[in-house]
C-alpha cells in the first residue's frame, strides 16, 4: 500500500482521515510532520490510534516545520522518504477566521509553498490532496463554481484571503502532480454522534444562545434571506478518502459543501429551539450587533468571534457538480444540517462546561 505524509497531525481533521483510511483498508503506513510544540501531543494521540487500530498501523512522527526549506526533515529521512510512492495530504493551515495576516500568510501561504516543493521534488507522488475552503471566494456572491478561482474585490477576513493565495499555487501544481483540491464548507461535528473537539463556526451561534437562555425571548440577529453551507465532518472524511485513491478526481477541484443548504434563519430557529426549548422572535439589527461585538469584552461573553457575522448577510451558493459527479455511485452523501441539530445540540449541552472545546477568542 502506499504511504500516507500529512500535515497537520494531531489535529482533529488529520487524526480522523488517518482512521478512515485504515478502516478501508488503504494504508497501514503513515507520515506526520509535527512541530516541536506539538510532539507530545502528537505521541498521545498516536498511541491512541495504534491502539484503537491494531498492530498493523504504523505511525512515524517526524518534528519539522512546513514553513522551513524540506519541512525541516532531516536528511536521513528525507532521503528514506524520497525512495517510496507517496499520497501527501495537507490539511496543516491556520483557520481561526480572526487570524493576524502575518501569522495567516506565513503558515497557510508560505506552509503550502514549502510543502508544494516537497511535493514537486519528490519522484513519486501519487495524489497530493490538498485541502483549501470554500470561502476561497471571498465576498463574491451568487453561484459559485468548483472550476473557478477568481480573485475577488475583497475578502471577509484573512484566512479567506491567505487560502486563496495557497489554492493559486498548489492550482500550478496540476500540470505536473497528480493533485486533488478539497474545498469544505463549514466543518461541524459528526452527523450521526454531534462528537467534534471544539466549538467554532456554527457552534459559535450555540454559545450564543446558550449564553442568552436566561432572557424571556431569544432575537435573531439581523434579517437575512442567506443560506449557510455547514457540512459534517463523516461527509468531509469519507469523501476525501474516496477520492484519493479515485483516478477521476486527480486534477479536479472540489466542492465538499452542503448540495441541499438551508437559509441562516431556518438553522438558527432549530438550534435555538433545541438548546432553549423556545422559539426565536424578535430582531437585533445587524448593525447593533456589529457594533456590539467590536468589543473583545463582549465577544467573550457570548463565546463569537465578531468575524462570524459577516456570514449572516453574505449572499453565495456552491455548485457541486463536480462532487456529485465524482461520487456517484459510491453511497457517499452530506447529511442533511437541520435534522442533525437534535444531536449537534445533546454533544454541545453535554461538553459546553469543558474549556478544551472552547477556542480562545481575542
Amino acid at each position: 500500500m502506499t504511504a500516507q505524509f500529512f500535515t497537520g497531525f494531531p489535529g482533529f481533521i488529520a487524526t480522523q482521515i488517518m482512521k478512515e483510511l485504515v478502516h478501508k483498508q488503504k494504508a497501514e503506513t503513515f507520515y506526520a510532520i509535527v512541530q516541536n510544540g506539538q510532539m507530545e501531543r502528537a505521541e498521545e494521540v498516536a498511541s491512541q490510534l495504534k491502539l484503537e487500530l491494531g498492530s498493523t498501523f504504523e505511525i512515524h512522527l517526524l518534528p519539522g516545520d512546513i514553513t522551513k526549506n524540506n519541512l525541516k526533515i532531516d536528511d536521513e529521512m528525507l532521503q528514506e522518504l524520497r525512495q517510496q510512492p507517496l499520497t501527501v495530504w495537507h490539511l496543516a493551515a491556520i483557520y481561526d477566521l480572526a487570524v493576524k495576516p502575518q501569522l495567516a500568510w506565513a503558515v497557510n501561504v508560505e506552509g503550502t509553498r514549502r510543502v508544494n516543493e516537497f511535493v514537486s521534488s519528490h519522484p513519486t507522488i501519487q495524489r497530493y490532496m490538498y485541502f483549501s475552503t470554500a470561502y476561497v471566494a471571498g465576498k463574491r456572491e451568487g453561484n459559485l463554481l468548483e472550476t473557478e478561482l477568481i480573485q475577488p474585490k475583497a475578502f471577509k477576513n484573512h484566512y479567506e484571503e491567505t487560502k486563496y493565495e495557497a489554492e493559486l499555487l498548489v492550482e500550478k501544481l496540476k500540470q505536473s502532480v497528480p493533485t486533488t483540491i478539497i474545498r469544505p464548507g463549514i466543518v461541524r461535528g459528526h452527523s450521526l454522534t454531534g462528537e467534534t473537539i471544539k466549538f467554532d463556526g456554527p457552534y459559535f451561534f450555540m454559545n450564543m444562545i446558550d449564553r442568552l437562555r436566561w432572557l424571556p425571548f431569544i432575537p435573531y440577529v439581523g434579517k437575512s434571506s442567506a443560506y449557510i453551507n455547514v457540512v459534517p465532518i463523516d461527509y468531509i472524511l469519507e469523501a476525501s478518502v474516496y477520492l484519493s485513491s479515485l483516478e477521476e478526481a486527480a486534477g479536479e477541484t472540489v466542492h465538499l459543501t452542503d448540495p441541499s443548504p438551508h437559509p441562516i434563519e431556518e438553522v438558527y430557529t432549530a438550534m435555538v429551539y433545541h438548546l432553549t426549548g423556545k422559539h426565536a422572535k424578535g430582531r437585533l439589527p445587524l448593525a447593533v450587533a456589529k457594533k456590539s461585538m467590536s468589543f473583545i469584552g463582549i465577544q467573550r461573553m457570548l463565546g463569537v468571534e465578531a468575524e462570524t457575522l459577516d456570514y449572516l448577510s453574505w449572499d453565495a451558493s456552491f455548485d457541486t457538480t463536480i462532487a456529485e459527479s465524482l461520487l456517484d455511485g459510491s453511497g457517499i452523501q452530506c447529511a442533511d444540517f437541520v435534522a442533525s441539530i437534535p444531536t449537534m445540540s445533546k454533544f454541545y449541552v453535554a461538553n459546553k462546561k469543558n474549556k478544551d472545546f472552547h477556542i480562545k477568542i481575542g
